[in-house]
């Protein structure tokens, strides 16, 4: 479960850089009912990317990115993303290597499973593994914390050392991917809080999530954001679908991966 809501810590976000917002990338915030949606659409605008708040599947499909925020409780973030066609829009784009960033519960809902006050619901099993809560003295973890970035991590560079914006009591205390032949693996950064550790960001090709907000994170979070952006492959200007560069993911949990084209 994800607290956010009115004890959210207002952050001003640095401008962008000197690249106008309408010469960014297309990215699509998944409009499921997520409380903290308008504060993500400003972060990325700031961060420079062209933003569209909708649950459209064609829309979602077509945008260089996709971002999938969610606070409050793992089932019913779930059960949100299920409602407006979430997880089919989801799958989809990953089997093409396009790149979906989750938030928060938009990071737990990405495991197999979450155990929250006795109840255990299904994720959308892009990776293995549950979201249980956290095992520390004092719970909610709520506040700005450091990470520990995975070596081979684009998401961190240049803020490796920079703190981030918890707001949760419930996280993926484990990684249980097992290695995929010769692809690269995930890179899994991770945080503590009261003594347990868990996953605060995993990397893993088209499919990356933060269990932070970015978005209530300051100029780190700012940064974390374009650093994001700057990854993302664009439509090819003639509208085929075509997508430079590859990006490819590792779904643990099916057993499969995927791959764009370059």
């Amino acid at each position: 479960m994800d607290r956010l809501g009115e004890e959210e810590a207002e952050v001003t976000l640095p401008a962008a850089g000197t690249r106008s917002v309408g010469e960014g990338p297309a990215v699509v915030v998944l409009d499921h009912g997520s409380g903290n949606v308008r504060s993500v659409v400003r972060a990325l605008e700031a961060a420079g990317a062209r933003v569209e708040l909708t649950a459209d599947r064609d829309r979602a499909l077509a945008a260089d990115g996709l971002v999938v925020p969610g606070v409050g409780a793992f089932a019913t973030t779930a059960r949100q993303v299920r409602a407006v066609g979430g997880d089919r829009i989801i799958e989809r784009r990953l089997a093409g290597g396009r790149p979906v960033l989750g938030i928060c519960v938009g990071l737990q809902i990405m495991f197999s499973s979450g155990t929250e006050h006795g109840e255990h619901s299904r994720g959308l099993d892009q990776w293995p593994g549950e979201v249980t809560r956290i095992q520390a003295p004092v719970v909610p973890h709520m506040g700005w914390n450091s990470v520990a970035p995975a070596a081979e991590s684009r998401l961190f560079a240049g803020i490796e050392q920079e703190r981030f914006y918890f707001v949760h009591s419930y996280a993926a205390r484990s990684w249980e991917m097992d290695p995929i032949g010769p692809l690269t693996p995930p890179a899994v950064t991770w945080a503590q809080h009261g003594g347990d550790r868990f996953i605060a960001a995993v990397e893993n090709g088209a499919l990356t999530a933060t269990q932070f907000h970015p978005e209530k994170s300051g100029a780190a979070g700012a940064q974390l954001l374009r650093n994001w952006l700057e990854t993302l492959p664009r439509q090819s200007p003639a509208g085929t679908g075509h997508t430079p560069g590859a990006v490819e993911h590792t779904s643990g949990a099916a057993g499969h991966t995927s791959s764009a084209g370059a």
